[in-house]
């Protein structure tokens, strides 16, 4: 598909990934793009939704909006991180449908893989169990969403797309305490810690289990791709296939902020899934594509945005 020539509706444009999507479309000569705020639709209303898609007629969709967060988020709204997930994907799944899209391209999650998925998680497995629980709500909907499009394609004949992300990071994030993920809560914890002088710096769980991460950079050159190329509704995980411990990445974290004091982790808060690490085969095969940024210096490239940030913010 030459996305140059079509019109290209982005939801949550506004957020960390829309950002960098959004700055990937115009880098390949998009014209024709709209990405409207919150503010301006709701999207868990369907008649809203359905008014954006006959206003905007787009030829496309990428949907990226989401409630999402830590663990400790998704522990606290489990309820309202299944619903607005949802009924957000729902109704604009079923809005594109009957409107004529030409394509829709949904970012589904790797939190929708059962607990203990063989490492590294191949799509044929997400069916296979239930998901962890500190972030099953979310993950069971994003999951409902990719049935949905598949049923869709079956019946009807439309044309989605589910691109499974691992954990995000980079410039743009959110450093929310109560909200953010473990990259950004740990950079802003050393941060802060190396200012106040701490010597002990407190890390939630045993820091053994293992994550994924993605330059958010590289995860928007894989969404725009999928909408030029992937025509399957089937998953696709899209990831760096290379998986680091919580406590060594705590450990590079501190390295690169600079904080000198002692990593205390704590055993009595939750660890999330024990492993997690994609098999992206698929997305080689189908997408042509493979992550260019190294864990290394994509922290130092987040750690740079992030301070200089808060320099702004103090000057304002």
């Amino acid at each position: 598909m030459d996305l140059q020539s079509k019109r290209i509706l982005v939801t949550g444009g506004s957020g960390f990934l829309g950002g960098h999507v959004l700055a990937r479309l115009r880098q390949i000569g998009c014209r024709h793009v709209v990405a409207p705020r919150s503010a301006e639709c709701d999207l868990t209303r369907e008649p809203d939704v359905l008014r954006l898609l006959q206003r905007e007629r787009p030829h496309v969709v990428l949907h990226l909006a989401a409630k999402v967060g830590g663990i400790g988020a998704n522990r606290k709204y489990p309820g309202t991180f299944l619903y607005q997930n949802l009924v957000m994907g729902t109704h604009l799944i079923e809005a594109s449908r009957r409107l004529g899209v030409e394509k829709f391209v949904m970012v589904g999650t790797i939190c929708a893989y059962p607990k203990f998925t063989p490492v590294p998680f191949k799509e044929e497995d997400l069916w296979n169990g239930y998901p962890e629980e500190t972030n099953a709500p979310y993950g069971l909907a994003k999951k409902l969403l990719l049935a949905q499009l598949q049923a869709y394609h079956q019946e009807f004949g439309f044309t989605g797309a589910n691109v499974l992300l691992v954990n995000l990071y980079g410039p743009g994030d959110n450093f929310d305490l109560q909200s953010s993920h473990v990259i950004p809560a740990l950079i802003r914890k050393c941060v802060e810690a190396k200012e106040r002088g701490d010597t002990v710096l407190p890390v939630w769980g045993t820091g053994r289990p293992t994550r994924e991460f993605l330059y958010a950079e590289d995860a928007a050159e894989a969404l725009v791709r999928a909408a030029e190329v992937l025509d399957t509704p089937d998953p696709v995980n899209v990831g760096s296939g290379v998986e680091i411990a919580i406590g060594d990445l705590a450990r590079l974290v501190a390295e690169k902020t600079g904080f000198k004091g002692e990593l205390r982790f704590q055993p009595d808060m939750p660890d999330g899934q024990p492993r997690r690490c994609l098999d992206v085969t698929r997305a080689k095969a189908l997408l042509g594509f493979a992550a260019k940024t190294t864990l290394a210096a994509g922290l130092e490239k987040t750690i740079d945005w992030y301070l200089a940030a808060r320099r702004a913010a103090a000057a304002a």
